[in-house]
């Protein structure tokens, strides 16, 4: 009862600007989710694309949004204000929004996708900033969980919407994208008007070159650290589209494909807000140990399975493992980065982390290809022991990365 009561007291302490910023994440993402999960069909059947085609836009999309991040994160801190990036690249989503119903060739969607990728480069990086600049030092965690958790709820949410109403409007892909327009404007409205950004603190430096050397070397060690851990450990965290091949595999019908991801992103949602909370009142590192041992699992358990059950339980784990660390890298990240260069340092932690997994992907394909699905998860469990070694060597090398933060 009084863990519990202390969970709901800690969801009451954490700023309404933090709950904010995380239905904003949620409305976008259900959003983006309902037209990206019929994107590839609406190409290939109504427009004529080809599957290489498709290729081509997803990989230019995600290449742009990470290479942005850096530049917005560092333009941020170069402003010293957050707020208007984020705005600015919310609203850019928002606007691309109408042409997916609107467009008439595979030109105007490639256009569509570029400029709303650009859009996410823009507000990621300076999102995450102002969110730690908002978020109470002893309730970091918890913020970030939280906000994590509402992403990933618009992340499930938004496919199994996109479901129903293509059953609802008899397979009509135009008036689905027109549904998709709304919550994208009602997040740029949430934004503008329930998030606040704090007053710069006046003792705090100027930054004038975020990308210099001398800017990057004052990001110190332990910053460096933290995310040379995480890109070894993106590498072991591939994209989910194997969770659905592993399941394919085990003869999951395909009607119930898109379940895997609906699973795994349920779980992740209800593991990612416990998670911050836990990192706040104790060792972040060892919480973090706890997410990337639940990852090792997952591979294991994927690589030696042989029925749906057996998958389902793996795909959980997986989606458990991102509960347990995905919000809690970010809040590394805010917790090791001078203030007035968290913008600077959540967009090189982005785009690394971005070209981590792309080669993760490629590298969990390559080897699908040529000796098996079980060869793919036993090295994404070899890559996540190699990231656990590095987290183990952080207390000599960092000793304070990840102390519990007091509050006050």
């Amino acid at each position: 009862m009084n863990e519990n009561t202390s969970r709901f007291s800690r969801l009451r302490q954490i700023p309404p600007a933090v709950w904010a910023l995380g239905f904003v994440s949620l409305l976008m993402d259900i959003s983006s989710e309902i037209i990206h999960a019929l994107l590839p069909v609406y190409l290939v059947t109504v427009l004529g694309a080809s599957m290489l085609t498709v290729g081509f836009i997803e990989g230019i999309a995600e290449a742009t949004a990470s290479i942005t991040k850096v530049f917005s994160g560092a333009l941020s801190d170069w402003l010293g204000k957050r707020k208007f990036l984020a705005v600015l690249g919310y609203g850019l989503a928002a606007f691309t929004k109408p042409i997916f119903p609107l467009a008439s060739s595979v030109s105007w969607l490639v256009a569509a996708r570029f400029i709303d990728r650009i859009g996410k480069g823009i507000r990621g990086a300076p999102r995450d900033a102002l969110l730690a600049d908002i978020a109470p030092t002893h309730l970091r965690g918890a913020s970030f969980g939280l906000r994590q958790s509402l992403d990933t709820v618009g992340a499930f949410l938004g496919p199994a919407l996109a479901v129903g109403l293509m059953w609802l409007t008899a397979n009509n892909f135009q008036t689905v994208f027109w549904f998709a327009v709304i919550p994208a404007f009602l997040a740029v409205g949430l934004l503008l008007f329930a998030v606040h950004e704090p007053e710069r603190p006046p003792g705090l430096r100027k930054v004038r070159s975020p990308l210099s050397r001398a800017e990057l070397k004052r990001l110190g060690p332990a910053y460096w650290w933290v995310v040379g851990i995480a890109v070894v450990f993106s590498i072991a965290r591939f994209s989910e589209a194997f969770l659905i091949l592993r399941a394919q595999a085990v003869g999951l019908p395909l009607v119930l494909v898109p379940l895997v991801l609906v699973l795994m992103n349920f779980v992740y949602a209800i593991a990612a807000y416990p998670a911050g909370v836990l990192s706040d009142n104790t060792n972040r590192i060892t919480v973090l140990g706890v997410g990337f041992g639940l990852l090792v699992a997952a591979d294991l358990v994927l690589a030696f399975t042989g029925g749906i059950a057996g998958v389902a339980v793996g795909v959980a784990l997986w989606g458990l493992h991102m509960g347990f660390t995905q919000g809690l890298l970010a809040t590394l990240i805010a917790d090791t980065a001078p203030p007035e260069l968290r913008g600077t340092a959540f967009g090189i932690f982005n785009l690394l982390v971005g070209l981590a997994l792309l080669v993760a992907s490629v590298l969990a394909g390559a080897l699908w290809d040529s000796i098996g699905s079980q060869a793919t998860f036993l090295a994404g469990a070899a890559f996540t022991a190699l990231a656990l070694a590095g987290l183990a060597a952080t207390r000599r090398i960092a000793p304070t990365v990840g102390e519990a933060p007091k509050s006050g």
